[in-house]
Parts: C-alpha cells; sequence; structure tokens
C-alpha cells in the first residue's frame, strides 16, 4: 500500500505525538521524551545521529486481528515488530508501512488506526562492525493490517511467525510487544 505522499514535517509529527494517549507510565515517560527530542534535535531522523533517532513500526496483524506477525531480528536476536530507519523522511507512518513491507515480502498492508498507535524509547547496543556506538531509538508505531496470510523472511531476519495475540506474553519479548498487544486486543474488540 502506498500513502498518498505529502510534505510531511517534523511540526506535523509533533502535533500526531501530542494526540497520542499513553497507555501505561513506561509510555507516558517515552512520548514525553520523544516530543523532547524532536523539538530539541535538528536532525531527529539521521541514522548516523547517535544523540538518538526516530524509527518507525508496524504491528502488523492478521486479516481476523487475533494474531500479529513477529521477525526474528537477525541482528538483535530477538522476537519485535517491524521497523526501521527513518533515513531523513519526517513522515514516520510511511516509513513503518515501508519497512514492514520490505521485511515481510508483503504489500498487501493497510493502515488500521490512523494515528500512532505506541511510542517506546530504547537502547540499541553498541556495533563495532558497523562503527555505530550505542544510541537511542525513539520508536513510533502504527497499528497495521494484513489481508493474507503470506509471507516472505527477508535477510534482516532469522524468521518470521505469526503469534496470536494472547500468547504473545507467554514468549520471551520485550514488555512494549506486550504493551501492544494488550492495546490491540482492545482496539479490536470497540471494531
Amino acid at each position: 500500500m502506498t500513502l498518498q505522499k505529502r510534505n510531511y514535517t517534523k511540526n506535523d509529527l509533533l502535533d500526531d505525538m501530542a494526540a497520542v494517549e499513553p497507555f501505561d507510565e513506561k509510555e507516558r515517560l517515552d512520548i514525553r521524551a520523544t516530543i523532547e527530542f524532536l523539538r530539541r534535535d535538528s536532525n531527529p531522523f539521521d541514522r548516523t545521529n547517535f544523540a538518538g533517532h526516530v524509527t518507525g513500526s508496524g504491528f502488523l496483524l492478521s486479516r481476523d486481528r487475533q494474531s500479529v506477525l513477529l521477525t526474528h531480528h537477525a541482528a538483535l536476536d530477538k522476537w519485535l515488530q517491524f521497523g526501521g530507519h527513518a533515513d531523513g523522511e519526517a513522515d514516520i507512518r510511511s516509513v513503518a508501512l515501508r519497512e514492514t513491507e520490505e521485511e515481510s515480502g508483503r504489500t498487501d498492508i493497510k493502515i488500521f488506526t490512523p494515528g500512532i498507535f505506541d511510542v517506546d524509547v530504547h537502547e540499541i547496543p553498541d556495533n563495532p562492525e558497523k562503527g555505530e556506538p550505542r544510541h537511542l531509538h525513539y520508536d513510533i508505531r502504527y497499528l497495521l493490517l494484513a489481508r493474507s496470510m503470506d509471507f516472505k523472511v527477508s535477510h534482516e531476519s532469522k524468521a518470521l511467525q505469526w503469534v496470536p495475540l494472547r500468547e504473545l506474553s507467554a514468549m520471551l519479548a520485550a514488555q512494549s510487544l506486550k504493551r501492544m498487544a494488550i492495546k490491540a486486543r482492545q482496539i479490536y474488540e470497540v471494531f
């Protein structure tokens, strides 16, 4: 799915961030930290900015909204949602959609809810092979919906797997993944 291009700016993202309702105290602090970072940093979308940088992620639900497609990230060796670097782009929703399409091999993805779904700030360990020091990712996440269950493993993943939302908490997964599963189930009950 291709989003209609427009001149989306850092100020537009700040407006979208101001509308996010935090789920818990961790997310409240991460929303505040991300807004402060966006306001003070002149280059928040550049992956070579090791003061930190904004990334975009997609939490990809199955068509029946009961499962999420996760990637076993090759570099981090963890089960995660899809996502990646903005590479200078301020339209983080487009970044999340692009990264999800690339990493899942899917092109039949649509945005499930229009606004920001989740915000998480987390540390990325240093990577001497790439010459990257430890830094922060200010990850802005969107809720996406797949139209079929097919997928294709990319070079960035060890594996992909559909995981029922109700079973995600039993996995050795990041707390923010568990939070997104709870949020997704709550939204699904509304729709």
